[in-house]
């Protein structure tokens, strides 16, 4: 991570892991994937009520809140890493 990318996740960090996990997550990735996988599969043939669109409406969403995490906490290891990294070559 260079300098301008962690200026970038310090930016992103400021206002907070839960924002991050809804929007990175939830919006940007749960949602395209709901959308995409509606279309490709029809989970909604049957119904909105039929167990394939339930399941369809409850896992997407879930994936997308743990993508967001899962990148939040990548994203926060590499900011510490590289941030260890500048303060020892500094002193």
């Amino acid at each position: 991570m260079n300098k301008e990318e962690m200026k970038a996740w310090e930016s992103t960090r400021s206002k907070g892991m839960l924002k991050y996990i809804l929007i990175n997550g939830l919006l940007a990735w749960g949602l395209p994937m709901f959308i995409a996988i509606a279309f490709m599969n029809k989970p909604f043939a049957e119904g909105i009520t039929s167990k394939a669109a339930i399941v369809h409406c409850v896992v997407w969403p879930l994936a997308g809140l743990v993508f967001g995490a899962i990148t939040w906490y990548i994203s926060q290891f590499r900011y510490k890493k590289a941030a260890k990294s500048l303060n020892q070559t500094n002193t």
